[in-house]
């Protein structure tokens, strides 16, 4: 596999991991995957419940739980740290300024397009910004505003595909249309980052339902540099989450993977479960609302909390609780280390590209 940069970063092996909230991938999976020359992403969505022992509120714990969580995974690794923050955040600028602060190496953001993203870089900063996108118009449009508005242009852009897990940047009817498949979306993303190529070179990643080192080796024949996986990184002992968590998808088959809607107002894909089917039943209303983690989150109008549900899960209470997940976790069969995970990757890459089958 060969390496790429973004900017002035050589990422050594082409593998990002996806970042996955609320409390699955922080320093422990983000650091173990940098130390094998992918990039390791923390994810900030709910910090606030993780470090709840923390002084202060709800977003001065988030705050806390970042710093700590960066500082941790750079005494881990020398490798490449990122930070995936979603857009609908409602502390996503507290969220922004900190990991520039603590000279995070990348930030990604999606669940929303981050057209403001660039204002918040300092002049000494060295952090490098990628937007999430589901759509060439979409990366066009950011291309364009931040060119615009700020002289810069995104330092590489990850395409997400409708196979991807947790929230989908889709329409419920686009799902299984192949006008809006990953296959369809790189190349037209490759041809929007082309026209920029004499000011930057923007590297595209391929994201959503990936899970071998032949589906790599495809998108990089599309023209990818690189590629995101979320779901792979789960059922590996460095990942955050409990193992109680790991074995949800480690026993899921095929047919246990559902669309649901989720309050932040998205599709979204997860594994089915006992919570589910009681928020079906209308059984898991919030009565109040402590956190204002969404900004378009509604509790009177939400049929659940989804920042609480996602951090029970992660702690293992599935009663409580449910876990996102691409679409290939039926592939997921047993907890190896995140070393054995890309070494089979490796090997995959290379026996397709030999021709051979898997």
């Amino acid at each position: 596999m060969k390496s790429f940069f973004i900017g002035n970063l050589e990422v050594k092996l082409p593998v990002i991991q996806g970042g996955m909230g609320v409390g699955v991938s922080l320093s422990g999976l983000a650091s173990a995957v940098a130390n094998e020359g992918g990039i390791g992403v923390i994810s900030c969505a709910g910090l606030g419940l993780i470090y709840h022992k923390s002084p202060g509120d709800y977003l001065s714990k988030c705050i806390i739980g970042l710093k700590e969580e960066i500082k941790k995974a750079k005494e881990k690794s020398k490798g490449i740290i990122g930070v995936n923050i979603m857009v609908a955040l409602s502390n996503y600028t507290d969220m922004v300024k900190t990991s520039i602060a603590e000279k995070v190496d990348v930030i990604f953001a999606g669940a929303g397009l981050p057209f403001d993203l660039p204002s918040y870089l300092t002049k000494d900063s060295q952090t490098k910004l990628v937007p999430i996108v589901s759509s060439s118009r979409a990366a066009k449009v950011i291309c364009d505003k931040w060119k615009n508005n700020y002289g810069y242009l995104p330092d590489a852009i990850v395409v997400e595909g409708p196979k991807a897990g947790g929230h989908l940047g889709f329409k419920l009817n686009q799902l299984e249309d192949e006008h809006y498949s990953l296959e369809q979306l790189i190349p037209e993303v490759v041809s929007i980052v082309d026209l920029y190529k004499e000011e930057k070179n923007i590297p595209v990643i391929a994201a959503g339902g990936i899970s071998s080192g032949k589906d790599i080796l495809r998108f990089i024949e599309m023209g990818a540099s690189g590629v995101q996986m979320g779901t792979m990184f789960v059922t590996t002992t460095e990942c955050d989450a409990s193992d109680r968590f790991k074995n949800v998808f480690i026993n899921a088959k095929q047919e246990d993977v559902r669309i649901i809607q989720s309050p932040v107002g998205m599709p979204g894909r997860a594994i089915d479960g006992e919570f589910i089917q009681s928020v079906e039943k209308g059984l898991e209303r919030p009565k109040a609302c402590p956190f204002h983690c969404i900004k378009t989150c509604d509790y009177t109008k939400s049929p659940y909390c989804i920042v609480q549900a996602l951090y029970q899960a992660a702690r293992g209470n599935m009663k409580k609780g449910y876990a996102f997940t691409g679409i290939n976790v039926h592939l997921s069969q047993k907890i190896s280390s995140v070393k054995e995970v890309i070494s089979n990757l490796k090997a995959e890459f290379l026996n397709a590209k030999l021709g051979g089958g898997l």
